[in-house]
């Protein structure tokens, strides 16, 4: 995929350094015999998936049509899954929701997300800020993407990167 997230085409504003690892160009069969030495050698019983089981009558795991519509179209999902198979060697786990979709990774004191979420026809990714950054999207917690700025790679490969580098850190009521 040509249009994929590479670390030395995205620009960053002056101070951001570049993701720190590097992105192993792993095919998705090599990513998966990866996760799978990872998961046997941490003895790991974290699933990657939630047992339909295990949810809640009301719960959902799929996203609306225009949710979809708007993740689809901004190619954040595309970009995530290879952040996940390159630098978290597939140990992510994602988990859909009515209204977007969250990326986890890490266990216990650790859990990191990068959240996102439609609204309005608009891509917003919650922030691990309180406050306004330099950003002309920022509202203070959350980076809110018009369909101009969410159809532009460029910003989505630079969003996703500063999501990656500062993630929300799951709270204690999770």
């Amino acid at each position: 995929m040509s249009d994929a997230y590479n670390p030395e085409n995205t620009s960053r504003p002056s101070g951001k350094g570049p993701i720190l690892g590097q992105g192993h160009g792993l095919s998705d069969e090599e990513g998966q015999m990866i996760q799978q030495m990872i998961r046997e050698e941490q003895h790991s019983s974290r699933a990657l998936e939630i047992p339909k089981e295990d949810l809640a009558p009301e719960a959902t795991t799929q996203m609306s049509a225009e949710v979809a519509r708007v993740i689809n179209a901004s190619r954040v999902r595309q970009v995530l899954n290879m952040f996940n198979r390159d630098y978290l060697y597939g140990q992510g786990r994602f988990d859909e929701y009515k209204d977007g979709l969250i990326l986890k990774w890490g266990d216990g004191y650790s859990r990191k997300h990068i959240w996102l979420t439609v609204e309005d026809g608009n891509l917003i990714f919650e922030t691990s800020h309180a406050k306004k950054c330099d950003k002309p999207y920022c509202n203070g917690t959350h980076h809110i993407l018009t369909p101009d700025l969410y159809m532009n790679l460029d910003i989505i490969n630079q969003e996703l990167g500063d999501r990656f580098r500062r993630p929300v850190y799951e709270r204690s009521e999770d």
